[in-house]
């Protein structure tokens, strides 16, 4: 696609529609900068839609987020649940308990990340999850080395992810913490459909790597190409020519 807001656009119809479609299926989100305007779209389209339609999807709207770090509040302004209630809780006129993330100020993480994952169990596993890619081809927070069957855990983070997530805390990379819970592998690949949303030219060398290079735990992105309905929507910059393998093994546009 031209650009991130076409591949903005076409992420948020995804959305959108399979809230329409699964309505008994939690959607699986994510947060970061490949992410808003992913959000700035699903609410443009969300106001194009009838009073009674908006109505109907929140009603029934459930969502799990990918992660959010160890130590902070769920008030505190850099938290994923901050940019969700930002991007969607309040545009959207959700309650907090429809969209779901781990507690960052769990007594015990480890604790909170099997409650987590158990939670998302009992809501029926997601139906659609949405993922960005990570300079490191992290998914998630799931760092390289990552099995496939990882769960959802609490982790320690690398120093290329909190690096390229260093916006958010004055642009040191110090500042942001240490530690996180994130949904594993094994909860993502439990999905029923993935939309992987890759923008800008930062991301061409991994996304070459993740078309590329066989499935294996150095790429833990690399794990989505075994599962059975992957779809891929990326921007020019990206999918550069220099980015994307002549022969991928699958079509890049959907696994």
């Amino acid at each position: 696609m031209a650009d991130a807001q076409a591949v903005a656009a076409v992420a948020a119809e995804h959305l959108l529609g399979a809230r329409q479609d699964q309505p008994d299926r939690p959607l699986g989100l994510a947060t970061g900068r490949t992410m808003l305007p992913v959000y700035a779209a699903l609410r443009l389209q969300w106001g194009q839609l009838g009073r009674a339609e908006q109505h109907q999807l929140r009603e029934g709207w459930l969502s799990f987020n990918l992660d959010e770090y160890v130590g902070l509040a769920a008030r505190d302004r850099r938290s994923f649940a901050a940019f969700m209630a930002d991007q969607l809780q309040d545009p959207l006129g959700l309650g907090p308990d429809q969209l779901q993330l781990p507690d960052g100020l769990a007594a015990d993480p480890r604790q909170e990340a099997r409650r987590y994952g158990a939670a998302l169990a009992a809501a029926g596993g997601i139906g659609l999850q949405v993922l960005g890619l990570g300079l490191n081809g992290h998914v998630g927070f799931n760092e390289p080395p990552c099995a496939a069957d990882a769960p959802c855990r609490c982790l320690e983070l690398s120093a290329t992810t909190r690096a390229q997530n260093a916006a958010a805390f004055g642009g040191d990379p110090q500042a942001v913490p240490l530690r996180a819970i994130t949904l594993g592998l094994a909860e993502i690949l439990a999905a029923e459909r993935i939309l992987l949303v890759v923008t800008g030219a930062a991301k061409a060398a991994i996304l070459k790597r993740l078309l590329q290079d066989p499935p294996g735990p150095e790429l833990p992105a690399s794990w989505l190409r075994r599962h059975r309905a992957v779809t891929v929507i990326a921007d020019a910059a990206a999918l550069s020519p220099t980015a994307v393998p002549t022969a991928p093994p699958r079509p890049p546009d959907c696994w």
